[in-house]
């Protein structure tokens, strides 16, 4: 399995970004697909999730509110859609695939992860 991210970018405090994970590979049927974000000197910390079969959700709460994902499974592809950007949103964004069951598992339970993104936010 594969996954390569793509749509970061510079954007004003307030603006938006779309974010894409094209998945390819054979039998790519995860339970979940998640997103994660890293900011410079600091631990990659989870964005939100989605189950791949349902459409359940689950958002970190600073995102809460401002940041949308969805799946096409047609397609493979997971976006997110961020909305309202913040500052402290600057990071780079990872999406990842997780063959086990739980919304809001941690980052250590993920099986594949695409590059980063990047995603900068000016005041």
């Amino acid at each position: 399995v594969q996954l390569q991210a793509s749509g970061g970018g510079l954007a004003q405090a307030g603006g938006s970004l779309r974010l894409s994970c094209v998945a390819s590979g054979r039998a790519f049927r995860p339970y979940i697909m998640g997103w994660f974000r890293q900011a410079p000197g600091k631990e990659r910390e989870f964005v939100v999730a989605i189950r791949w079969s349902g459409e359940s959700t689950y958002y970190a709460d600073s995102v809460k509110g401002r940041f949308t994902i969805s799946r096409d499974i047609a397609k493979n592809t997971v976006t997110l859609q961020m909305n309202n950007l913040k500052p402290e949103d600057t990071a780079a964004y990872y999406c990842a695939a997780n063959y086990g069951a739980k919304l809001n598992a941690p980052l250590s339970e993920y099986d594949y992860w695409g590059q980063g993104t990047l995603v900068t936010v000016s005041s």
